[in-house]
């Protein structure tokens, strides 16, 4: 029996090696921690799933440098520059996607990604009776922006969480253009205290 609610929480991305001090430091990667924990503390009692995706790549992969890709070894399997983010306050029952975890892919994409048993995002948004995503997390510009709009594509509809959101921004100009990219494709940005489940 599919649960009554129809909203999940999909956390991207927010991981040691994408805050401060990290391999690959987003900026202002660590503000957005207390605006998800907030978020989380209002609806995780009502029921709301969370998902929460990583980067989990191989020690040789082609996203590296090393290997001819554009960013420097981060999130790493198995280490610490891979585990979530040490304050934020995931439930128990959170669902872990996991990403980028084969040598010639780059996973931006939660939606690239896997749960648990191995089956797609996708397909088990659906089998709870998933509409609706709520997204927030690192970076805007990459892996949050492929995962909303491979969301919207899914048919899903998405919140992005304006406060809960921080851009790499390699190039002046690349979070607007991110965000007028999922705005675009039919997503709603919203800060986190106007969200409701």
């Amino acid at each position: 029996m599919a649960p009554q609610a129809t909203t999940a929480l999909l956390i991207v991305d927010v991981q040691r090696d994408f805050c401060g001090g990290g391999a690959l430091e987003v900026p202002g990667g660590d503000a957005v921690v207390p605006q998800l924990n907030a978020l989380l503390e209002r609806l995780v009692p009502r029921g709301v799933p969370v998902y929460a995706s990583r980067d989990w790549h191989p020690r040789e992969t082609t996203h590296f440098r090393t290997h001819g890709g554009p960013w420097p070894p981060h999130c790493v399997a198995g280490s610490r520059g891979a585990e979530f983010h040490p304050d934020l306050r995931l439930p128990a029952s959170t669902t872990i996607v996991t990403k980028g975890d084969r040598p010639g892919e780059d996973g931006y994409s939660a939606f690239d990604g896997r749960v648990g048993h191995g089956r797609r995002l996708a397909d088990d948004l659906r089998s709870r009776g998933i509409t609706r995503l709520l997204v927030g997390g690192l970076a805007t510009d990459y892996c949050v922006r492929a995962s909303v709009l491979d969301a919207r594509a899914a048919g899903f509809e998405v919140t992005v969480i304006e406060d809960g959101i921080a851009a790499v921004a390699r190039q002046p100009g690349d979070a607007a253009r991110a965000r007028s990219d999922m705005q675009a494709a039919g997503a709603a940005c919203m800060p986190s205290c106007e969200i409701v489940a």
